[in-house]
């Protein structure tokens, strides 16, 4: 059975720092391009980070480009996204799939998410 447990959103004033952390279980980590989502009120899922199975290739998308950092465990089976001088547009409900998402009957899998919420 397929596991996506997102942990480590939290309250934080614009400029600080969170760590987010993403256990996966019931898939081959070491071999799947893993990603991090989020989903903002009102707004769709946009992808905001990729890193493949080694970590060789990482890419971001422009609004968190030089601010977010993606890295993995293979060993542990966890993907973790650092997230640096944060934007009140950064809050949203962070997740972590596979890229492109984990489906199974044609529905996409996903876990409950973490919640980021960048405000003084």
């Amino acid at each position: 059975q397929v596991q996506l447990v997102e942990s480590g959103g939290g309250l934080v004033q614009p400029g600080g720092s969170l760590r987010l952390s993403c256990a996966a279980s019931g898939i081959i980590f070491r071999i799947v391009t893993m990603g991090w989502y989020r989903q903002a009120p009102g707004k769709e899922r946009e992808l905001v980070a990729t890193i493949t199975s080694g970590g060789s290739t990482i890419n971001y998308a422009d609004s968190v480009k030089g601010r977010f950092t993606i890295s993995r465990d293979n060993a542990k089976n966890t993907v973790y996204l650092q997230m640096n001088s944060l934007k009140p547009e950064d809050t949203a409900v962070y997740y972590c799939n596979t890229d492109p998402p984990l489906t199974r009957r044609n529905l996409e899998i996903w876990g409950q998410g973490t919640l980021v919420t960048v405000s003084s």
